[in-house]
């Protein structure tokens, strides 16, 4: 071998240079040969079960090249006649266990299976069609999991574990009967999926999709009584042009407003105010904090799928979490409080809708905190992905839109505002507002480029006013697991920090357009900077609509009234929804339900002897076909333990007596 050779494979006859390649696919695809794959992402592990990535290499025969580190001196061919048609039949295999449904697919023109069979020349699948009868399951606010479409890649898997470190989906069974499924087959809105949506993100053909909303917003237009109003979070504007040819980055603010406006939107507002409006409440919650020693560090509390991850593996940190609502939830309360009045609308007949980056902005907006007068502050919640399919649906020309300005007061907002997509954006936002709050002087240099960046935690110490302030940024649940442990071990000497489920940020969430390219998140992240850039003001206490509603609404930052409509408090959730265990069930199904937490601090105060107790009575008083009683957990009451709920009563600090006291009652008026 010549020294010319030593740093190169040899790809279908051409040289290429090695050389930070993780594997021999990276290095052909790098030569510019697209190498077919279902189950490799660069930021997952090597997993190899697709296959479609084979090559021949010299002496070696067929490698799957995705797990073949490349080598001096290789020799290889990447689609030999033996391996186009080994191609085929995996694919036609996949055809022959996969529910094709393309023409309604929600995946339908970006299935990677689609895609791959048109490329591959398959005009027909050889093999016996399977039967697929798995039931779909809609239980999520935020997903649809249809494993009749899964082909078993793997993908959800390995994200789910290895960068949400959550592991709410893996395989079960084994040979033909392995499938992808929650544990113990639950349904994915029972178990302790937090609704991020990256499962969907790196679905290939459709298994795992979001949920959709847009018929119930045409509904909504489509009926006169209502007032239909729209957010637009920051991180939609950089991406929807993805959708329409454009490039990951490009700013069409201008274009959805026309277009939403076209469609009968009544008013187009934009997150990008409650987010101004949220550095404004959270900024004077960390310098309270901050000046008192209490309650540090202070997590951020903007991303709905890192509360729900803190609520169900840290509840002892919720302490730590900002109170404020997210920018979204401040909006829908802020919209219920103002716009009735000012649109001369009935409360009920004013219909607000969210279009967002997330997939857990749908679960977030049905949490029960979230509602006034039995009105939710937000109606529904669409993704950017579900908002390019209403422009189609309307038969709007998006690149032919003339833009149209937003709307007045929630459409003005700063660059602050307009930074939270990012990761990184939230703290910068606050520092713009706390930085000048502390030293009374104004901040000229409104960029704090040490919190930028793309590292999955970072760092940065920072002296205010003579006073250091400790910063640490995560994105992905992962890194954020690795924060809250520190928190939770008191290790932590952060002032504040801030967590992302979403990798990048909301700018890569699972409800933007799904987008393999290099760099494409990095874009929309540069693309929220310029439009920062563009604005006039760059921090949200210069937003004069902002300081008009706390004149004419909220008072100030932190006011009783403030805390009402702006602020929340959180749950623990380490219980995940469960059935409970059946202990005595009878044979109808009108049953009266009787459940006994069994969870430690109810066990500890007597719930066990309770249980036996009942359970005995109700057999010697010969009610077994009339009630179905359970030890379950758990009522999130911990501190009024032992908790019993009888029907849909539940009584804290139960004994005995008082439970049998409340079957009486509650068999009395089911038999009256």
């Amino acid at each position: 071998m010549s020294n010319t050779e030593k740093g190169f494979v040899q790809i279908n006859g051409q040289n290429v240079a090695i050389g930070d390649e993780r594997n021999l696919l990276e290095l052909i695809r790098k030569s510019g040969i697209e190498i077919p794959t279902f189950c490799y992402h660069s930021e997952l592990s090597i997993y190899g079960a697709c296959r479609l990535c084979l090559v021949d290499i010299e002496g070696r025969g067929l490698q799957a090249s995705c797990s073949i580190k490349p080598e001096p001196g290789m020799k290889v061919k990447t689609a030999t006649e033996e391996i186009r048609e080994i191609r085929k039949i995996s694919v036609e295999l996949l055809l022959a266990n996969h529910r094709v449904e393309c023409p309604t697919c929600p995946q339908s023109s970006k299935c990677k299976l689609e895609e791959l069979a048109r490329k591959l020349g398959i005009t027909d699948v050889r093999f016996k069609k399977a039967k697929l009868d798995h039931p779909i399951d809609f239980s999520s606010d935020s997903l649809v999991r249809d494993p009749n479409k899964c082909v078993l890649c793997g993908d959800c898997v390995r994200y789910c574990r290895e960068i949400q470190s959550i592991g709410a989906i893996d395989f079960a069974h084994r040979g033909k009967h392995t499938v992808v499924t929650p544990a113990f087959n639950k349904e994915i809105g029972k178990v302790e999926c937090v609704n991020c949506g990256q499962c969907a993100a790196v679905c290939p053909v459709g298994a795992i999709t979001v949920k959709q909303d847009v018929d119930r917003v045409f509904a909504a237009l489509d009926n006169p009584q209502k007032v239909v109003v729209a957010q637009i979070a920051p991180a939609v504007r950089v991406a929807l042009g993805e959708e329409f040819g454009m490039t990951s980055g490009d700013i069409v603010t201008g274009k959805i407003t026309a277009a939403l406006k076209r469609m009968g939107f009544d008013k187009v507002f934009d997150t990008s105010f409650s987010a101004d409006l949220t550095v404004m409440e959270e900024g004077t919650e960390f310098l309270d904090r901050f000046t008192k020693g209490e309650k540090l560090p202070q997590f951020t509390s903007c991303c709905p799928a890192w509360v729900k991850f803190a609520e169900q593996y840290y509840p002892e940190i919720l302490p730590r979490l900002s109170s404020c609502k997210s920018p979204q939830q401040m909006f829908g309360s802020l919209a219920r409080e103002t716009l009735p009045k000012l649109l001369n609308v009935k409360p009920e007949n004013l219909f607000i809708v969210s279009i967002m980056p997330c997939t857990a902005k749908k679960f977030e907006a049905k949490r029960p905190e979230f509602k006034q007068a039995e009105l939710a502050d937000i109606d529904a919640v669409i993704t950017t992905q579900e908002l390019s399919r209403m422009i189609d649906a309307s038969g709007l020309n998006f690149m032919a839109l003339e833009p149209e300005s937003l709307d007045l007061p929630m459409g003005f907002k700063t660059g602050a505002g307009v930074i939270f997509g990012t990761t990184g954006g939230v703290t910068e936002a606050v520092l713009r507002f706390a930085v000048e709050k502390v030293t009374g002087e104004k901040l000229l240099n409104v960029d704090f480029h040490q919190v930028r960046g793309e590292a999955g935690i970072r760092e940065a110490t920072l002296e205010v006013a003579g006073k250091p302030v400790r910063i640490a940024i995560a994105h992905g649940l992962k890194n954020a697991r690795k924060m809250a442990e520190e928190v939770k071990a008191g290790k932590s000497n952060y002032d504040i920090i801030e967590i992302m489920a979403c990798p990048g940020g909301c700018v890569g969430g699972a409800g933007q357009p799904v987008n393999f390219t290099p760099g494409a998140v990095k874009r929309r992240a540069k693309g929220l900077y310029d439009a920062d850039k563009m604005l006039q003001l760059h921090k949200s206490q210069e937003n004069p609509y902002i300081i008009e509603t706390y004149e004419k609404v909220l008072e100030k930052p932190g006011s009783h009234k403030a805390h009402h409509l702006l602020h929340t408090k959180y749950q623990s959730r380490r219980r995940i929804s469960d059935k409970g265990m059946p202990l005595m069930t009878g044979e109808g199904t009108d049953k009266l339900s009787i459940k006994i937490c069994v969870g430690t601090n109810c066990y500890l105060k007597g719930s066990q002897s309770i249980l036996k107790a009942l359970s005995k009575d109700i057999e010697a008083r010969g009610l077994q076909d009339a009630v179905d009683i359970q030890a379950t957990f758990c009522f999130e009451k911990c501190g009024q333990a032992p908790n019993v709920m009888i029907g849909d009563q539940l009584i804290s600090k139960c004994t005995f007596d008082k439970a049998r006291e409340a079957l009486n009652a509650a068999l009395q008026k089911k038999t009256s």
